[in-house]
């Protein structure tokens, strides 16, 4: 097959049959999908977000338990407990560390590539991708901004252009918008090691989100995931794209009073983005755990538009597969007809 033929490069990177991880989405991205993922060949990212020290362990123990095959672990640079928790997984030793929500300081990666597991960091630009790879980044993802959750500013289009087809150092995966075979193939025609999803694998039946969650994915059209608007650069808070609804108004409220307790002093910038975090861990937990699609968070990517049904992991595999070879075998008859 054309499609494992590109795929070998990420594959051997990451120790996976296939090189289609699955995003690490706070609340969604527990050991039950981790597992799942990495058993219908894909690789799952185990989600940290704001987690206690003590119930992440428990959920890298529990995935290894459920699963033999190889996950990373996913750290929110701007999460309250993030020390601590590359601290404790640090002392786990997964095969991959991704670092998210910002960039991590040289240390860090250093710190995580001492015990042998692998560094995978996000890179908005070409200059910090430099910097990433010169401070030990194994490999990187351009996550464009039609990806849900927290996203970036620029598309994945003009990532490709700036930093895909200029870098072949490391691998380099890419998200945001990705959600079918075809266009997986395209991306690995390009020079792409592998493809990030996130959006697809919340439709799938081993995902635990609550059916209430899924059904607002069913229902949505692309242009229903906006991204948030930053009020103030005193409070320079990280986009997140979300299906709108009544949460949507709540968190800009809530920018609002963050920056008048910043202007008054009650609190620090630090302190205000800290806030900020809390809120959607909070907002996303009400909506993917307990069903509120009203108040609840509903992160989303653009893909959303494209969701119209919930499948078993190996059907969205199957697919993947299948839809992406018959692209590779167009493309070559265009080639050479």
């Amino acid at each position: 097959m054309y499609i494992e033929k590109l795929m070998k490069k990420g594959a051997d990177f990451l120790g996976s049959k296939y090189p289609v991880m699955c995003g690490a989405m706070t609340w969604v991205s527990d050991a039950k999908l981790v597992s799942a993922v990495g058993d219908a060949g894909g690789f799952g990212l185990l989600a940290g977000g704001n987690a206690p020290v003590e119930i992440f362990r428990d959920e890298i123990i529990k995935t290894t338990e459920m699963s033999t095959n190889p996950f990373g672990v996913n750290l929110i640079t701007v999460a309250p407990n993030y020390k601590d928790q590359l601290a404790m997984v640090c002392e786990m030793k997964p095969e991959v560390v991704v670092f998210a929500g910002s960039f991590p300081r040289a240390p860090e990666i250093k710190k995580v590539k001492d015990i042998g597991s692998k560094v995978i960091c996000f890179a908005p630009t070409e200059a910090l991708a430099l910097k990433l790879i010169a401070q030990g980044a194994d490999a990187l993802i351009l996550e464009g901004s039609e990806a849900g959750g927290h996203i970036g500013p620029v598309s994945l289009t003009v990532l490709l252009q700036q930093l895909l087809f200029k870098i072949d150092t490391i691998p380099i995966f890419v998200a945001g918008g990705i959600a079918t075979g075809k266009m997986m193939a395209h991306m690995l025609t390009m020079g792409a090691a592998g493809v990030q999803m996130g959006t697809r694998f919340v439709m799938s039946e081993e995902c635990t989100a609550h059916y209430n969650f899924k059904e607002q994915f069913i229902r949505a059209r692309a242009r229903d995931a906006t991204a948030t608007p930053q009020f103030d650069s005193r409070l320079p808070v990280i986009p997140v794209r979300a299906l709108k609804n009544d949460g949507t108004a709540v968190f800009g409220k809530l920018q609002l009073d963050l920056i008048r307790k910043l202007e008054s002093g009650e609190i620090n910038r630090n302190q205000a983005q800290h806030e900020v975090e809390r809120f959607w861990m909070g907002a996303l937990k009400n909506a993917v755990i307990d069903g509120d699609v009203t108040n609840g968070s509903l992160m989303a990517g653009q893909s959303v538009g494209l969701m119209d049904e919930i499948m078993p992991l190996k059907d969205i595999f199957n697919e993947l597969l299948e839809d992406g070879e018959k692209a590779l075998e167009s493309i070559k008859k265009m080639i050479c007809d």
